[in-house]
This record gives structure tokens, C-alpha cells and sequence, in this order.
């Protein structure tokens, strides 16, 4: 198989995963015929994220279904796989699964070491068929990075700055995927905006693997606990629409293939997703 075509540009949304399931459908509908190349869900909380992408899948026709990210705690590898391999070949060719590790607080006593536990993940999964070019890995550091390269299709980072993505092209090299998650705040108040980025990072603060990548990308202890505006700035696009599209060229131009946009601020509105989208595919394509 190859890897699936996902387009320049996608949308991550949690409304699509866990809102109402005929509205989510039609939402992504819409949000195909706009010209997106790949809608990403989120799946970490639970087991249940293979039948949305089911869901999706038959909601739409040509655009890419994709997770951001699987929770490897959550699935057992051969199972997942085989799941896969129960979707028709048309299916197939649109789904791309996101794979990752999660957190060690949000897991407990049960917690291993991050690259052993993936790369346990992997033989499983790969081993009972799965093709690596339907799968990517949620990395943020060398390691992972270049694990993702070694043995997917790429890298899916998330909450990462276009220097980031400079990063890790370097490490994955040329022809791997490179396909960065970015927060956009369509919000033309600083304040509000501001008080939107506090809302979203509040509890990826917390968790050890997010704070340091940020020390990595030059970030301080101090920064990262007040939530400083150099760090919000650096992981949102905040303004109007053609913040957003500057954002997604400054990703690109750092190496990226695809940038999926997570619009943060719809509070479970599928109208507000919807219409947030339609303002960014009016400057993006």
C-alpha cells in the first residue's frame, strides 16, 4: 500500500469525535467539500475511536480519516489490525492511524518506558499485517522522532511551534510524513484570545512529555508554569484567518507535508466548527 493522500491541509477536531454522531457526519461532509485533505479525531480516553473513523469514513468520499492519536494502552495491536484489514480496499486507502504512547500521569503504575513500549506496540501491529504506511506516531523528541521515520509513515507532533517542525524533518529526513497538529484561535481580541490558549494548555502543562519538548524548544520553567505569552504565541495562531494561513506556511516552509488545524473555541458547536472552518478554507485555498 501507500501512504494516503492527506493533502496540505487538515482539521483535528474533538466535536468530531465526541459530539452528537449524525451532526458530527454532516459536519464533515462539509467540511470535505471545502477542500481539506484530512480530518483528524482525537482517540487517547478510550477504546472507541476505529468506529468513528468508520463513521467518518462513510459520512465522506475522497477526504482522509485520520487519528490523532490512538492510545497504544487502549488497543491490543493485533486486534487493531485486524480491524483494518476488515475495511473494503477504498476505505483503506482514507484511513491513517495515528498511533501514541499517551502519558505516564494519565496511565499510573502501569507506565513503561515511552520508546519500548512503542516499538513493542509496533511489532505487534505491524506483525499481524498492519501496513506501516497507514501508520504515523505521535512524537515530539528525537527518539520517538526517529522511531516514527524507522518504522511508519511518519510523524504526527502535536502542540509544536514551525520550529519544531524544522526539527524534525532534520531528523526524519526527506521523504518521510511530517504532519504537525496547530492550535488556531479565531479570535481578533488579544485578551479573549489570550484567555482561550490559557484554557486550552492548562492541562498539557501538567504532563511531563509536553513540558519537555517545550525546555527543548528553548522555553523556560518559568514560562511554561505562567503560561507566558512567548509560549502561547509560539503554539497558537491567534488573530483572524490569515494569521492562521501565516502559521500553516511557516510550517510548511519549515518542512512539514501537512498541517492539521485544531480550531479551538467552538464549545461543541458543530455550527461554530463549521463556519471557523470555512473562514480558514477561504484563505487557504
Amino acid at each position: 500500500m501507500t501512504v494516503p493522500k492527506i493533502g496540505k491541509v487538515g482539521i483535528w477536531s474533538l466535536e468530531l469525535r465526541f459530539g452528537d454522531p449524525d451532526e458530527s457526519s454532516r459536519a464533515a461532509a462539509e467540511i470535505e467539500k471545502m477542500g481539506f485533505g484530512t480530518i483528524w479525531i482525537p482517540g487517547g480516553i478510550d477504546d472507541g475511536a476505529p468506529g468513528d473513523v468508520e463513521r467518518l469514513l462513510r459520512a465522506t468520499s475522497t477526504i482522509t480519516i485520520a487519528t490523532g492519536i490512538l492510545n497504544i494502552w487502549k488497543h491490543d495491536p493485533a486486534e487493531l489490525a485486524a480491524w483494518f484489514a476488515g475495511l473494503a480496499a477504498d476505505q483503506q486507502a482514507r484511513t491513517l492511524l495515528g498511533i501514541g504512547v499517551s502519558h505516564g500521569p494519565l496511565i499510573g503504575e502501569a507506565w513503561a518506558k515511552p520508546l519500548a513500549k512503542t516499538s513493542a506496540f509496533l511489532d505487534g501491529f505491524l506483525g499481524a499485517g498492519m501496513p506501516a504506511d497507514n501508520v504515523c506516531l505521535a512524537a515530539l523528541g528525537p527518539k520517538m522522532l526517529a522511531l516514527s521515520g524507522e518504522r511508519t509513515a511518519g510523524a504526527h507532533p502535536y502542540l509544536v511551534s514551525p520550529s519544531h517542525s524544522a526539527e524534525a524533518r532534520a531528523i526524519l529526513g526527506p521523504d518521510k510524513l511530517l504532519a504537525p497538529e496547530q492550535g488556531v484561535i479565531l479570535e481578533t481580541d488579544p485578551g479573549k484570545a489570550r484567555e482561550l490558549a490559557v484554557e486550552a494548555l492548562a492541562h498539557y502543562r501538567e504532563l511531563p512529555n509536553y513540558r519537555n519538548n517545550w525546555h527543548r524548544l528553548g522555553f523556560t520553567e518559568t514560562e511554561i508554569n505562567d503560561l507566558d505569552d512567548r509560549l502561547l504565541h509560539a503554539l497558537f495562531a491567534m488573530g483572524d484567518a490569515s494569521r492562521a494561513r501565516e502559521r500553516v506556511r511557516e510550517h510548511h516552509a519549515a518542512g512539514a507535508d501537512h498541517v492539521c488545524m485544531q480550531v479551538i473555541g467552538c464549545n461543541g458547536s458543530f455550527d461554530a466548527l463549521v463556519e471557523k472552518c470555512r473562514q480558514l478554507a477561504k484563505v487557504l485555498f
